[in-house]
């Protein structure tokens, strides 16, 4: 097991990819009055988990956390890959904030929906999101060929 062979982009997204799975169990919503129920957490004035929130994307939000950190698995045990390094946590990544922003922003699980409001775990996992993201376009923007100008062999 060599370290060495991990690159910036790569430390970036691992952490990333470790925020991301710590905010699960941030609180993602607060519940405003006694009405507001959030699968299992009810108001007034509490908060609730991502993890107790999300029921399914859950379990998709973890995979996108842990895939930055399979990726740093495989290349310090100096396994060769089929594709270019980066690009499948890229893809990751962007579901994972595709569903984070979609739940957060879009459609707010819970009712009534006026009632439930975005905490600052929600805010963490974005940030994780992105420190995903961004590690994994700078990882495939190096390992990426260099293009040659037309005409030239």
């Amino acid at each position: 097991m060599d370290f060495k062979r991990l690159d910036r982009g790569e430390v970036i997204a691992t952490v990333g990819g470790i925020v991301l799975g710590i905010s699960l169990f941030l609180a993602w919503y607060s519940l405003g009055n006694a009405n507001a129920t959030l699968n299992g957490c009810k108001g007034p004035n509490t908060s609730c988990t991502g993890w107790q929130a999300l029921s399914i994307i859950r379990f998709l939000l973890l995979l996108a956390a842990v895939a930055p950190l399979i990726l740093a698995w495989i290349i310090v045990r100096g396994h060769a890959l089929s594709w270019p390094r980066g690009e499948l946590t890229a893809v990751t990544a962007l579901a994972a904030l595709t569903f984070t922003i979609f739940r957060g922003l879009i459609d707010k699980p819970g009712t009534p929906p006026g009632e439930i409001s975005v905490d600052w775990g929600w805010g963490v996992a974005l940030a994780g999101g992105l420190l995903i993201l961004i590690g994994s376009i700078w990882r495939s923007r190096e390992s990426a060929a260099e293009r040659k100008p037309p005409g030239v062999l």
